[in-house]
């Protein structure tokens, strides 16, 4: 079974690398930012405490999303694994994960971070606000809070699966094709 944590910046491609990763791959997607916006869009508890997160960039805190997260998972009882995508942003959280998936007999296989920098990472998110209707997509200042939030709180995450032998950092700079055939060449 393939557990794959997806990880890099808000920009990096995350969501579009994940869609050919289950493609090819046959693999559950669970994204916790699809997962709050469809929460919001439909005006849950959840989904108004994690708006009120978001619209100020920053993240939503641990237990909320640990046990949304796992009432995500524990729905998919049938997978070939499970990729990752915007979780775990904390080392509690991925602390939290491991532990959920041993529960079950699994562990995470592999944290491939797409390695991205600042400029192309703003650069992409307000080419992407023209066509998501993400507003904070849109504002530079909630990017730039977006990306600081992530080196500061998220980035360190990938030490502790560093410490696991489990990271690998991916060039996410090319083409769309270019960088899954990196992901794949990794993932094997």
């Amino acid at each position: 079974m393939i557990n794959i944590v997806l990880f890099g910046p808000p920009g990096a491609g995350k969501g579009t690398q994940a869609e050919r990763l289950v493609e090819k791959y046959n693999l559950v997607h669970l994204s916790t930012g699809d997962i709050f916006r469809r929460n919001m869009k439909e005006g849950t508890e959840l989904g108004k405490l994690a708006k009120s997160y978001i619209d100020n960039g920053n993240l939503v805190p641990d237990e909320v999303t640990i046990n949304m997260l796992e009432d995500e998972a524990s729905k998919h009882t049938n997978a070939n694994g499970f990729i990752f995508d915007g979780f775990p942003r904390t080392e509690p959280q991925a602390e939290a994960l491991d532990a959920f998936l041993e529960k079950k007999g699994m562990e995470i296989t592999s944290m491939l971070a797409l390695v991205v920098e600042d400029a192309e990472l703003k650069a992409r998110l307000l080419k992407r606000a023209e066509t998501s209707g993400r507003a904070d997509d849109a504002d530079e200042s909630i990017i730039e809070n977006r990306i600081q939030v992530y080196k500061d709180e998220t980035a360190p995450v990938a030490g502790y699966y560093n410490k696991q032998n489990k990271l690998y950092e991916i060039d996410g700079i090319g083409s769309i094709d270019e960088i899954s055939q990196r992901l794949f060449d990794v993932i094997g």
